[in-house]
């Protein structure tokens, strides 16, 4: 189990996550990185990408998504080796950038996981491909005013339309948070 942190969190933020999936599953290995890379805005915490200037360009949230995604799958990789770990047993997730970051390297890398936790996260645009091997599971706060509830709504009718595997629960009452 690999757990991403989100914007302007320490990978300490993701320990309920990581305690509760461990005492389900104890055989697990589950590894929660930090990022290297202090919040931009002075903000506590660290960062896998800049939000700098995003709300009034888009357009370069992709870039910034993107060159995140080969030292990712070389950091998956190497923990699949070191551990023997194959990738159906392998399951990436994280809240807000961390489930960003999952979900857009398994529609790059499809089969690189067997499944995907996404807490407040969602594909930077939806996958011209579903992936075929790998199941993603979306959390989601009905109350998410960073990614509303109705977008990822339309995703999963993508994903489904394209045979994709993917399940969504939705939190009512509850905002952008990892709960």
């Amino acid at each position: 189990l690999l757990l991403l942190h989100g914007w302007a969190q320490e990978a300490q933020a993701l320990a309920p996550l990581a305690d509760a999936l461990h005492a389900e599953f104890p055989q697990a290995a589950v590894l929660v990185p930090e990022s290297a890379t202090p919040a931009d805005g002075g903000r506590r915490g660290r960062m896998w990408y800049s939000i700098e200037g995003l709300q009034q360009s888009l357009d370069t949230w992709p870039a910034r998504v993107a060159e995140q995604l080969l030292p990712l799958q070389a950091w998956v990789l190497a923990q699949q080796q070191r551990l023997g770990v194959g990738p159906q047993a392998t399951c990436l997730g994280g809240f807000s950038q961390g489930a960003i970051l999952s979900l857009e390297l398994v529609a790059r890398h499809d089969g690189i996981a067997g499944r995907v936790l996404a807490f407040g996260g969602r594909f930077v645009a939806p996958p011209e491909q579903a992936p075929q091997h790998t199941t993603l599971h979306f959390f989601h706060g009905s109350d998410d005013t960073v990614f509303p509830v109705d977008g990822l709504r339309q995703t999963l009718d993508h994903l489904a339309a394209r045979q994709g595997d993917a399940t969504i629960d939705i939190a009512h009452g509850v905002g952008h948070q990892l709960h």
